[in-house]
Formats: C-alpha cells, structure tokens, sequence
C-alpha cells in the first residue's frame, strides 16, 4: 500500500511535522510518498532522505536562522535565500530528487508570472530553499532562469500530486487560523496579514476531504512563524496531536500498519 504524507507549511511552526513522523513509525506507519511546502518541504527533503526524525528537529533547533552572514546584499529581500544551502547539503550531498528513498514533491510560486510549480525530479536543494522563501523576507530563488519564492503563496497544502499515486494519504496543516476581534487588527498590515492568513487556511482545509486522516493542532495558534526559540514544544506538540488522531482513526490506523 502506497501511504502519502502531506507537509503544509508554517515557519518554525513546521518543527510540528517532525513529531508527527515520530508517532507515526512509533505505530509503524511508514509513508511511502512526500508532498512538502516550505517548512513541511525541509521537513519532507530529509525524511524523503532517510534522514531520522531526531536529526531532523536538531536541524531545525541549531540552524542559524537570522545569523548575520545571511543578510541579503542589494537583493529583494532580508536574508539571502542561496545562504541556506550548504545546511542542506550537509544532509543532500547528491543534491537530487531521484538520489531520495521516497517520492518527493515541493510546490514552489513563480514570483514573475504567479504560477505554482511542482518540483519532482533533478536538482533538489534548490526548490527546497524556493518553497521556504517567505516573500519579502527570504530573497527569490533561481531555478533555471525563473524566480521563486514561497510555495504556500499558492499552494501551501500539496495533496494533488498524492491523490494518484497513494492509497491512503495523511495530511498535516501547522497553521490553523487565529480568533482574532477587531481591536487586533488596528493596523493596516495586520489587515493585509490576517486577510492572507484567512485564503491560505480556507484553500488549505478545502482540500482536507482529500485526505484519510487530517493532523491539525490548534494550539499551534500560540506560536509565530518565525518562533525558533520553540521548537522542542511545537515538536511535542506535533507528537501528541497525532497519538490522539491515531487512537480516533484505529480501523485506518490497522490497515496502514500491516503494509
């Protein structure tokens, strides 16, 4: 049975995925198939890799996020996207999709002509670093002579690519939609904020039916995008989210363990 797994993004808030892959081999499950976008397309890279669950929320909680070499230089945008990707590289030294031990498929938007693309094949650690490049902060990055940036601006819950290759797909969302009043949004960029935030969410949960179990813990509300000084409890977060999501689907829970 082929089992997708799909990452949405969600800054340091994406450390919750890396707990959800812990329970889920804790229960042998293991998904065959990755969809990944921004923090869920690091998370999705090096578990696609082989890379265990534990390295990967060391990664998350040592990488130098906003050090000083990563400043960006006379280019759109406040930390160098290229920066990042000798830390990838430690880990993806073939730099390759088809060198991955599952399926891999990072969404990534075109910031000159507004389209999402998919990336599943050649060079790897480049669409990485395109689908986490949150605009305006991170600079767009070059993929054969086309620019991109962030892959949740058009796409933040990749299941399309799982629906025909997976019998049974498993989605995870780290960034439930805020209550807010109105004496929160006394600005306008926080209007401007809170009206991505409301597209991104309403397009993300209208694709939940396409998936056999839906991991998304509202408590991750509590925590920011760039929030790195929290990882180790939005991981535990994560973990025990998902120990609740299995214990509610155990009929589901059975058949995927016995593959």
């Amino acid at each position: 049975m082929n089992i997708g797994l799909v990452l949405s993004g969600g800054g340091a808030r994406g450390a919750a995925h890396i707990g959800v892959i812990k329970a889920l081999e804790e229960h042998n499950i293991f998904p065959t198939h990755i969809a990944g976008t921004s923090a869920g397309a690091i998370v999705g890279a090096l578990y696609a890799a082989g890379v265990p669950w534990s390295e990967i929320l060391i990664f998350f909680k040592t990488i130098p996020l906003f050090h000083t070499k990563r400043f960006a230089r006379k280019k759109p945008g406040f930390l160098n996207s290229e920066n990042f990707y000798d830390d990838l590289k430690t880990f993806l030294p073939k730099d390759s999709f088809e060198d991955l031990k599952k399926p891999l498929f990072i969404p990534a938007a075109n910031i000159i002509d507004g389209t999402s693309k998919i990336f599943s094949k050649g060079q790897l650690i480049k669409p990485i670093i395109a689908s986490a490049s949150f605009p305006g902060v991170f600079t767009p990055t070059e993929i054969n002579g086309k620019f991109y940036v962030d892959g949740g601006t058009l796409n933040n819950f990749p299941v399309e690519p799982l629906k025909n290759k997976c019998d049974k797909i498993i989605g995870v969302c780290v960034n439930p939609l805020k209550t807010v009043n109105m004496k929160d949004l006394r600005h306008s960029y926080s209007v401007i904020e809170r009206a991505y935030k409301i597209k991104v969410a309403a397009e993300s949960s209208n694709k939940f039916p396409d998936c056999d179990m839906v991991i998304s813990p509202q408590e991750l509300v509590n925590y920011s995008t760039f929030g790195m000084s929290n990882m180790e409890a939005i991981f535990n977060l994560g973990y025990t989210s998902t120990l609740t999501a299995l214990k509610e689907n155990e009929e589901l829970v059975k058949r995927l363990s016995q593959t």
